[in-house]
């Protein structure tokens, strides 16, 4: 096995994506190319990449705007763009495809993305769903439009007397401050995370995961929630396109599965083949968690059943 770092270009002007491969040693039999989440980096994904490149599988993966070494200066930290940052963000993800089927034309190709990334590639699938052979959902979020048009009002409202860069710790208490109340009294400020205490450690001593987005990224993230609760869009996304939902039964970011099971339900009125997998006491970040060797296993077992499928047809 190699792992490589490399940049391309990104949709924003002048901005360029850093980006991780990891390959096998023999002839890679199918892509998985990985979305991460916020305030978050690729290469937290080393060792569920290296899992699947040992299946045989090469694994493609980048760092958002606004994230780790994409980011030029910590001052960009959660940052997207001046304008349309939402759009740029999926057209990122497409320059990512594209680089990959470059280089691997005729295998099998699956995309999965964790929280934000997961949000973003819900919204990916409505227009670029033909050219996949299998979507993972992980650790998804549901909002319905009115809740997700409040949030928008609020940070566009910030954004307007401070400028969109602006960090506000309102946003950051309404949007994430209130997922350890389950567990109170509180190690950290980030256990909802994982019951992994030395990943959550990890997770709280890394400079890529210290800062909070900026309102004009909240803005960018509310416009793509509200664009998932209209089924107009959802009904762009092609009928036979696999898709597998995983979450933690205690994620509080899937409202303990209740968002989950709802993003589900919508999900099946368009596609023909959906699962959903969810793992009881586990919280969000559930490829770090403390069972994570049952849940790289089912993830593998979903997409060598569609890996066989694929070189069926």
């Amino acid at each position: 096995m190699r792992k490589e770092h490399f940049y391309i270009n990104s949709k924003q002007e002048g901005e360029r994506l850093h980006c991780v491969k990891w390959v096998p040693d023999g002839s890679a039999k199918g892509v998985v190319q990985l979305v991460h989440g916020m305030i978050e980096y690729i290469d937290r994904y080393d060792e569920f990449a290296k899992y699947l490149v040992n299946a045989g599988y090469v694994v493609y993966g980048h760092d958002h705007l606004g994230h780790g070494e994409t980011a030029k200066t910590p001052e960009d930290f959660g940052y997207f763009a001046d304008n349309n940052g939402k759009n740029i963000v999926i057209k990122d993800i497409r320059q990512v495809y594209c680089h990959a089927k470059k280089e691997y034309p005729n295998v099998p190709y699956f995309l999965m993305g964790h929280s934000m990334g997961s949000l973003f590639t819900r919204k990916y699938i409505t227009i670029f769903g033909d050219g996949l052979d299998g979507v993972i959902i992980m650790g998804t979020a549901y909002q319905p439009f009115r809740t997700a048009l409040a949030g928008r009002v609020l940070a566009t409202t910030i954004a307007k007397m401070k400028g969109k860069k602006y960090h506000s710790r309102l946003m950051h208490w309404l949007v994430l401050g209130n997922q350890n109340k389950r567990w109170k009294p509180n190690r950290t400020k980030n256990d909802w995370l994982t019951k992994d205490a030395k990943c959550v450690d990890n997770y709280n001593e890394s400079p890529y995961c210290n800062f909070t987005f900026t309102v004009g990224a909240y803005m960018d993230l509310f416009d793509i929630l509200m664009g998932l609760s209209v089924k107009k869009y959802r009904n762009r996304i092609p009928s036979t396109l696999p898709i597998l939902l995983v979450s933690g039964a205690d994620d509080p970011i899937g409202n303990y599965s209740v968002g989950v099971c709802k993003v589900k339900k919508q999900l099946e009125q368009q596609v023909e083949d959906i699962e959903m997998k969810l793992y009881e006491e586990d919280r969000h970040e559930i490829l770090n968690e403390t069972d994570k060797d049952v849940v790289f296993h089912d993830i593998l077992d979903w997409i060598e059943r569609h890996y066989k499928k694929s070189n069926k047809n």
